[in-house]
């Protein structure tokens, strides 16, 4: 084999080499383009809009939840003005009725009077009387409407429906029992209970501390407080929808209205007793995660709402 073939040879091997090597595929972006009759549509057709540009006005009833002494039912209505489907503010007055809760009444039936509580509790008949109450709940809100779709009832029927948040400021009319203070003009007064149980004359002393426990005998008052909560819509029509909504108003308030703190400095050394201070104020309020539950049906206005194309 002569020299010009050995060439020939060798090139034939390298190229076949060279043709064996695997390279990795090279990705390349691709553009989608959509043709035919979706090219150009909205991602939602023919979309009922139900708040853009509407007033509200939402006849509503409810009661709190979680209560220690009396349950408040409330009824009252929201007006609103949404500035777009997803956002708005509102304002909202309901007029609340107390009803005593179970351990009310079983306070009322079996709890014991003893010199220690007469300032607390003077009469187990009368605790009714005492323990703070809402009256009132009125205050303004934003509404934000982050979600929307479609509820399925009964895998039968479908409700357009929405997921909103709110939060703003809330005032509660407060009835709370009165101040019972040592220097105040009350016929229940610390120090004449003290010197009653050393006389062994409470009985009669405790007889006159039934006075703050009547309705004559109790202070109203607007509590401040924020107000948040959440709600579901569910339409029923063009211009109806029906409203569940779990609302939050945390204040302070003595709902029991009993002895429940402050300080001591006006109380002798004889005076031990479970009494923080031996007196009924504004110190004797405790924090309370106020909440309620609410029904509702909103009313929009104009009646006719916008439809996207």
């Amino acid at each position: 084999m002569n020299t010009a073939s050995r060439w020939l040879i060798a090139l034939g091997l390298g190229l076949a080499t060279a043709g064996g090597v695997v390279h990795p595929p090279r990705a390349e972006a691709q553009e989608v383009q959509v043709t035919g009759p979706l090219a150009g549509a909205p991602a939602v057709r023919k979309m009922r809009i139900y708040r853009d540009g509407r007033f509200q006005f939402q006849p509503e009833f409810g009661a709190t939840l979680v209560d220690e002494f009396t349950r408040t039912m409330f009824f009252g209505a929201q007006i609103g003005y949404h500035f777009t489907d997803w956002l708005g503010i509102h304002a909202f007055f309901d007029y609340g009725l107390g009803l005593d809760t179970n351990l009310t009444d079983q306070v009322s039936k079996t709890g014991q009077r003893t010199d220690y509580n007469a300032l607390s509790l003077p009469s187990p008949a009368g605790f009714p009387k005492q323990i703070g109450q809402i009256t009132m709940l009125t205050g303004v809100q934003a509404t934000f409407i982050p979600l929307r779709g479609k509820l399925s009832l009964f895998q039968a029927a479908f409700v357009d429906t929405d997921f909103y948040l709110f939060g703003g400021v809330a005032f509660a009319g407060v009835s709370e029992r009165s101040d019972v203070n040592t220097n105040g003009d009350a016929t229940c007064r610390p120090n004449t209970l003290r010197q009653a149980r050393a006389d062994n004359k409470f009985s009669s002393v405790n007889e006159d501390c039934l006075a703050t426990q009547s309705d004559e005998y109790r202070t109203s008052r607007i509590a401040i407080a924020p107000t948040f909560g959440v709600g579901l819509s569910l339409y029923f029509t063009d211009y109806l929808a029906m409203t569940l909504e779990y609302r939050a108003f945390p204040f302070k308030w003595n709902t029991s209205g009993t002895d429940e703190g402050g300080t001591a400095k006006d109380r002798s050394a004889d005076s031990s007793g479970p009494f923080p201070d031996g007196k009924i104020d504004s110190s004797d309020r405790t924090s309370q995660f106020n909440q309620m539950f609410k029904l509702g049906f909103a009313f929009y206005l104009p009646f006719h709402g916008e439809l996207t194309e």
